[in-house]
């Protein structure tokens, strides 16, 4: 791991430049509705019936004010307060996935169906942002592995493409004729990436039901990746023989690769991934930081995967 080098993170470099150039379009919305719509959000949760997992971190978890408030979906807004302050209109449910391409038995899944099929597993995960900051989430949820399981993926199928909904009425991010992304949302995984034990569909946190702001009704949640693969509120499921395209990677194809495995001797063009930051802790110069873990410390299950391969390169 390299030396210790404080983070050269100015405000502006956060997001890509020409997202943040745009932040302030929707500023205005956030501070006059956020806390009714934040109260919104959390009164239409419902509890969860879950189980524990072997899959756990002993860490402390981030306050859940934390994990709600402090958020990167762009669909609704480009600020880490917009996702609370704005989805209150969206409707996660009714909500159906559409699982085809390369298996024997595509399908139409109803996500709350699938919550019955499937027990719903309670995972604490690290999550490592690729803007170096951190959190500790109790996620609850499903292997993926259990989805793609249930369509029987041919031996063909190499990839799995995922993408999110597209509902400009009720994502303002998605509103105007200038774009921070291009629509919808997609991510991808290898198909052994996607079949680990560690990959998860979650479909809550802290036990309740997922918040607009944090991917409801479904999220993909991949512990050893950086953040932006997990895409929220999933629609479709792809299983393809070609590697596909992440948006991050389209967007700026020298800063985001396919595979975004967390590594601390990797740095961002614009600053050092050697430490994070972590939301929620406070330390005697502010944010508390924590060196940075390869595959954010999931290396003893996941290095494997990669054997052989050059992490610098296949960034």
């Amino acid at each position: 791991m390299p030396a210790y080098r404080p983070p050269k993170i100015a405000s502006s470099e956060i997001t890509p430049k020409q997202l943040y150039l745009r932040r302030r379009e929707f500023l205005g919305a956030a501070t006059l509705g956020a806390m009714a719509l934040y109260g919104a959000g959390k009164a239409s949760a419902a509890a969860l019936s879950v189980v524990e997992s072997k899959y756990t971190v002993d860490e402390k978890a981030t306050p859940l004010k934390d994990v709600t408030t402090y958020n990167n979906f762009y669909e609704f807004g480009l600020d880490k307060g917009d996702p609370a302050a704005l989805s209150g209109d969206f409707k996660p449910l009714p909500w159906t996935i559409k699982v085809d391409g390369m298996v024997n038995k595509p399908g139409t899944f109803d996500v709350e169906a699938l919550i019955k099929e499937f027990p719903i597993e309670s995972r604490t995960y690290r999550m490592r942002c690729v803007e170096a900051w951190s959190m500790v989430i109790p996620w609850d949820g499903f292997p993926l592995a259990s989805l793609l399981n249930k369509v029987e993926p041919l031996g063909s199928a190499k990839y799995v493409a995922f993408e999110t909904v597209v509902r400009p009425e009720e994502m303002p991010g998605q509103k105007g004729i200038f774009q921070s992304l291009d629509w919808p949302y997609v991510e991808g995984l290898r198909l052994d990436e996607a079949r680990h034990p560690l990959a998860l569909l979650a479909v809550g946190l802290y036990g309740q039901t997922l918040p607009n702001q944090n991917g409801a009704p479904i999220r993909l949640v991949v512990p050893w990746k950086y953040g932006f693969k997990g895409i929220k509120s999933i629609v479709r499921i792809t299983l393809t023989d070609k590697e596909p395209k992440n948006t991050w990677q389209v967007t700026n194809p020298q800063e985001y690769g396919f595979f975004a495995n967390v590594n601390p001797e990797v740095d961002h063009p614009r600053w050092s991934q050697a430490t994070e930051r972590r939301i929620g802790e406070s330390g005697f110069f502010g944010a508390s930081r924590h060196p940075t873990l390869p595959f954010n410390g999931y290396a003893d299950e996941v290095a494997s995967l990669y054997s052989g391969m050059d992490l610098r390169k296949n960034f």
